[in-house]
Parts: structure tokens; C-alpha cells; sequence
């Protein structure tokens, strides 16, 4: 069974960091791509970065290029979002994302998900 299970979330000031952690266990080999996706309230859920988990090739929504890098280790199953100089814009809900097939922006592209971990940053 495959689980993803988010962490590093938290609260902080604007222009500060955070880096979020999302831990994959069960069939993590059938994985071509993970993904980090934010939901605001009263939005849709968006993809802020994705990673081929083969050739590490990553996505970036224009919104945090440069901003945000996400990154795996594949010998803990884990992939990163480390964000800098957030904005009150990038509060949100933030879940990991995990599918076989191609890195997709449509929540439909994945088939596995975490429970999400709480973004806010204060202006």
C-alpha cells in the first residue's frame, strides 16, 4: 500500500523559509513523477513543482520559479520543497503527489496523495 506523508509545514513571516519533506513508502519503484500541489481556500488546487523521479527533470509554476526547488533523495523514498522568500500569497494547504505515468498540472494526473501540511506566512 502506498503511503505519502507530508512534513515541514508551519507558520512564518514573510521572506523567510521553509523546506517541506514528503516521506513515500509501499510501491514507491512504480513512481515516474512527484509533485508538490498548494490549495488556498476558496481555490483550486494548483502544481507548484513536479520531478521526474528517473532523470530529475522539474516543473515550475511561474509563480514560485525561482522561489522554490524541489529535489529527492531516492535512497529514503523522499522528496523536498525548500521555499525562500515566501509571501503571504503561498499560504496554503500543500500536498504531495506521486503517479507512474508523466508529470501532469491536473490533479487527475495522480493517483496518490498525502494528507497535506499547513503553509502560512504572515505579511
Amino acid at each position: 500500500q502506498v503511503q505519502l506523508v507530508e512534513s515541514g509545514g508551519g507558520s512564518v513571516q514573510a521572506g523567510g523559509s521553509l523546506r517541506l519533506s514528503c516521506a513515500a513508502s509501499g510501491y514507491t519503484y512504480s513512481f515516474n513523477c512527484m509533485a508538490w500541489f498548494r490549495q488556498a481556500p476558496g481555490k483550486e488546487r494548483e502544481r507548484v513543482a513536479s520531478i521526474y523521479t528517473g532523470g530529475g527533470s522539474t516543473f515550475y509554476a511561474d509563480s514560485v520559479k525561482g522561489r522554490f526547488t524541489i529535489s529527492q533523495d531516492n535512497a529514503k523514498n523522499t522528496v523536498y520543497l525548500q521555499m525562500n522568500s515566501l509571501k503571504p500569497e503561498d499560504t496554503a494547504m500543500y500536498y504531495c503527489a506521486a503517479d507512474s505515468r508523466i508529470c501532469l498540472g491536473s490533479i487527475y494526473g495522480y493517483d496518490f496523495w498525502g494528507q497535506g501540511t499547513q503553509v502560512t506566512v504572515s505579511s
